[in-house]
């Protein structure tokens, strides 16, 4: 596994942005689409149907966008995660402190998103704030109920599949010096390989 500032092994193409909910993974993975040329699917535009329904073609569109040469996504959902991992070159886990960022972040979220009544994916809207009491799969309880699984699911993987480049990126600084650093060397073909 490497840190912020190990050089990357080759350019990576096919990219993965892991981390608990709130960690900045859509963010990360935008930004990444921009710097390195390849196109970002928000894979919770595609697993979310109207009604927070899960999309009956959900897996299908997954085989599809990750047939592609280039693309970048967030590793979510247990049913996509084997297949992405099994497609990808690099994944980028944001291993964040919880509570002083992260938690901070997905309350912000929430919140605005609530208060605003934004859509989302196909139609959905983040239920009202007041829902976090009652709704043991509200955003922000799942945050912090799922804050350590990725301690698991990212060496697992590793250990699985041992040609996946892994960067684990525990700051908002090792973010953005690991992508002014590392990633823009390999884009510049200034990696190892």
């Amino acid at each position: 596994m490497l840190r912020w500032d190990d050089p990357l092994p080759t350019r990576p193409r096919r990219i993965l942005v892991a981390g608990v909910s709130g960690s900045g993974k859509t963010t990360l993975a935008a930004r990444l689409a921009t710097v390195t040329g390849g196109p970002h699917t928000d894979i919770d535009a595609l697993f979310h149907g109207p009604g927070w329904m899960p999309r009956p073609s959900f897996l299908d569109d997954v085989d599809r966008f990750t047939a592609a040469d280039t693309w970048v996504t967030e590793w979510q959902y247990r049913t996509a995660r084997p297949r992405l991992a099994a497609r990808a070159d690099l994944l980028v886990w944001l291993d964040l402190p919880f509570w002083t960022v992260t938690f901070p972040r997905v309350l912000r979220r929430t919140w605005r998103r609530s208060r605003r009544r934004e859509v989302l994916w196909n139609g959905t809207v983040e239920p009202p704030l007041r829902r976090l009491l009652v709704d043991r799969e509200n955003i922000v309880r799942w945050a912090v109920a799922t804050r350590h699984k990725y301690r698991e699911l990212v060496p697992a993987v590793a250990r699985e599949h041992p040609a996946l480049t892994v960067v684990r990126l525990r700051s908002p600084r090792e973010v953005d010096d690991w992508v002014a650093g590392p990633l823009q060397h390999s884009l510049r073909g200034t990696g190892l390989s």
